[in-house]
């Protein structure tokens, strides 16, 4: 077989791998299609989002081939793969007449972003309830609570435990509606529309295989980073189309999620909403559960490497706190061998960058400006030189 050359690629790198073969059900994608098609929606991203070659990420890693789904490109508030997930979600609510929006995560959660600009586009009033996850840092107004807070939420801060944090929501929302509001409570507190949130990722699936057919072209593996709604959707299409990938994902939770139980539920919480006969099983959900380091919104070394090494090769910024963990995990698997050079991934780009601008000191960012302020150059992993 002659070598496989990487679309794009500007450097003379070629690598012999087989041509992955693209398979699904016909009949099932155009029934999946039209079931996705029935739901209310209102317009709020820009699809289909891009599907690039990393050409040079995979150089640098002496392989797989390595394509990026850009739902960071979602274009709603810097984007992000929830924005796709407000189209339905945010239909339904307002088609029940929602005045107002509650909702409850960690105070650089890309959801909640995408929520306060997707309320923002509507109308709707929004009020969030931000966790912080590193103590003091998270008081500062930067990345995702900067944006909150441009895009017109109403904030507060709170340090209680996840469960707890979502009790607070549910008040606030209780709250809302004594003063005569219509409210619709989001996450965290409110998880009985996870499968219609899912649904949206059902919809990736299908926006891939014909990204896929049309560059005569397949893949192996997905990868990406969840801890529910976005693998679950993924599963579910997968399944259901009978497509032979390997979804494999990487929790930001660690093990504080049974991830294998709660996306089976959800998937079929899905398959319920869209009308499917398919039944995903725990054991065929693939989830890593040991790149989370010390916990959510923590930030590790190997992300911090991983999140370096892709915006030095392809220009492209990860997340601290999701995707350049998941990044990390596949360094991890491709470096043991458990992903091969071979294989064709596609890795789904969740979002998050603006998150970046609140970790300085975790990417070891912070300690250059002594030597900026002298005017030397400086270089992000390298000595400085004298200017």
């Amino acid at each position: 077989m002659p070598p496989t050359r990487l679309a794009g690629c500007s450097s003379e790198w070629e690598i012999s791998i087989p041509r992955p073969r693209l398979a699904y059900d016909e009949r099932r994608l155009e029934q999946l299609e039209a079931s996705i098609r029935a739901l209310p929606r209102v317009e709020l991203a820009h699809l289909p989002t891009p599907l690039d070659a990393a050409d040079r990420l995979s150089q640098a890693l002496g392989g797989p081939r390595i394509l990026f789904k850009r739902e960071d490109a979602t274009g709603l508030a810097l984007g992000g793969n929830k924005t796709r997930m407000f189209e339905l979600v945010l239909a339904e609510a307002t088609e029940a007449g929602c005045e107002a929006v509650v909702a409850s995560s960690a105070v650089q959660s890309n959801y909640l972003r995408q929520l306060a600009a997707a309320c923002a586009r509507l109308g709707l009033e929004c009020h969030l309830i931000l966790k912080r996850v590193r103590g003091d840092r998270d008081n500062e107004v930067q990345g995702g609570l900067l944006l909150d807070l441009l895009l017109g939420a109403k904030v507060r801060l709170f340090d209680g435990d996840w469960e707890a944090l979502a009790l607070e929501a549910e008040e606030e929302a209780e709250r809302l509606r004594h003063q005569g509001k219509n409210v619709y409570l989001a996450r965290s507190a409110n998880t009985s529309d996870l499968g219609l949130y899912a649904v949206a990722y059902c919809e990736v699936l299908v926006e891939l295989i014909h990204q896929l057919k049309e560059r005569d072209t397949a893949a192996d593996r997905l990868w990406i980073a969840s801890s529910d709604t976005t693998q679950a959707g993924l599963a579910l299409a997968n399944k259901f189309l009978g497509s032979p990938w390997r979804i494999s994902g990487v929790s930001p939770f660690g093990d504080a999620i049974d991830t294998q139980t709660a996306m089976s539920e959800i998937a079929n919480d899905a398959a319920d909403v869209l009308g499917l006969d398919t039944v995903v099983e725990p054991h065929e959900i693939e989830n890593f559960l040991q790149y989370a380091g010390a916990g959510y919104g923590i930030a590790t070394p190997q992300a911090n490497s991983a999140l370096e090494l892709v915006a030095r090769n392809e220009g492209t910024l990860l997340d601290p706190v999701y995707t350049a963990k998941a990044m990390a995990g596949l360094i991890d698997k491709i470096e043991a061998g458990e992903v091969s050079e071979s294989e064709t991934v596609v890795f789904v780009h969740t979002g998050g960058t603006p998150a970046v601008f609140a970790y300085p000191d975790e990417l070891e960012l912070s300690a250059l400006s002594s030597q900026l302020s002298r005017g030397e150059w400086v270089q992000l992993g390298a000595d400085a030189v004298a200017g």
